[in-house]
This record gives C-alpha cells, structure tokens and sequence, in this order.
C-alpha cells in the first residue's frame, strides 16, 4: 500500500491542475471503433483471432511490426518540429523496425511490460478508482510485466499477443454492433452507452479473452519444440 500511495502522489504532482482531464481517450477508441466499415471490422477480427491464438509461432514479425508503427509515430512527431514528417516517419520506422531485430528478446520484453501495464491500468479503471492516478495503476503492471517478461520469456510472447489479439477482436466486434444498432428502426446505442457509462464493459471485454488466449497458446506452445528465437 506505500509503494502505491507513493505511485499516486507523484502522478498527483506530474498531474497538477489536469485533474478534469479525460485520462482514458474514450472519444479517440471511439472514433476508431466506429470509424470502420463492416468489411474492415470483419478483417481485424479474423486477424485478431490469428494474432490471439497463434501469435507466438509468428511473434517476430508482430514484434518488428509494433516497434515500426512506434517508430513512425515517433518520427513523425520529431519531424514535425522540423517539416519533415514524412521523411521523419520513414527514417523513424525503418530504425525501429531494424533496432528490434538483434535485440529481439529486449523488445519482446517491452511489449510483454506494457501488455502488463494495460492490463492493470483497465483493472483501475474498471473498479472506478480516481481515474487521475490511473497511471499508478499502469506503472506496477508496466513493473510487475516487465519483471515477469525478463524471468520467463515466454511469459511475454503470450501476454503481448494475446492483448494485441484481444485488442483487435474487441475493435471489430464492437464496430459490427455499432452499425448493426444503426440500422435498427429508429437507431439505438446501447454500445455506446455502456462503453461510455460503465467502466468495467472495456476492461472485461479485454482482460476475460487476453487470458484465454494465454491459456491457449500456452498449450499449443507445450506442443512445439523448435519455438523460440
């Protein structure tokens, strides 16, 4: 209980007067949620459930893949400050994309850390504790995660795949019930209310599938012998 005390007062000073600030961007997940087609939802699905149950057997391309999108965000970001952003993009994809190759197992054990950190940070969120530390909450699971990552690689390839599965299935699902509510006579947004309304609906939605998932591929790992890097 001091370790967490301690994790909320610094978010408390790095927060300041921010305390009306909407920390979850529930209006920017929405916008992606219903930004999608049926056809586009149907695809992220179907790539969801791949990425959920067979991610460890294609874990290094998912690994180069997440560290290249972090890499051009990144360079876009810095090649804004110059007017530069494509070729910030380009240059900060392609290094990412390289860098995590030889140090495989270090990226793996990011992402299996920030896998931990979403995960505790949807728990926080769903038992509506002050959402203004919500990032104390995501720093342990960013901790513990990476810890656990570090011991047990495995651990990590299993957590990170199965969130970035569970993640992409919830998206479609939920974008399919937002246009299936649509042509409803007269339209309605149950969804919408309880994605909005009730702060457990987005953590349950993840969490309950990312660790099926984990369960799953753990099996199907116990049956392969040539995995790993």
């Amino acid at each position: 209980m001091e370790y967490l005390t301690i994790l909320s007062q610094a978010v408390e000073g790095s927060t300041g007067s921010a305390a009306e600030t909407q920390f979850v961007p529930l209006d920017l997940i929405w916008e992606q949620i219903t930004g999608l087609s049926w056809l586009q939802a149907v695809l992220v699905i179907s790539f969801g459930v791949v990425y959920l149950l067979y991610g460890w057997r294609i874990f290094k391309i998912l690994v180069i893949i997440c560290f290249a999108f972090l890499g051009l965000f990144a360079g876009i970001k810095v090649g804004s400050e110059f007017r530069q952003e494509l070729w910030g993009g380009v240059i900060g994809l392609g290094l990412l994309a390289f860098v995590s190759v030889p140090l495989m197992r270090w990226a793996v054990s990011a992402l299996g850390a920030v896998a931990g950190g979403v995960l505790t940070g949807g728990i926080w969120y769903a038992f509506e504790l002050p959402e203004k530390y919500i990032l104390a909450g995501a720093i342990i699971g960013i901790v513990a995660g990476g810890m656990i990552s570090f011991i047990v690689f495995k651990i990590a390839v299993m957590l990170f795949t199965s969130l970035g599965g569970t993640i992409l299935i919830v998206t479609g699902l939920l974008s399919l019930c937002y246009h299936y509510e649509r042509l409803q006579d007269p339209p309605v947004e149950n969804i919408k209310g309880l994605f909005y309304n009730h702060n457990w609906f987005v953590p349950v939605l993840l969490l309950v599938p990312t660790f099926i998932g984990v369960i799953l591929q753990n099996k199907f790992i116990k049956g392969s012998k040539d995995w790993g890097i």
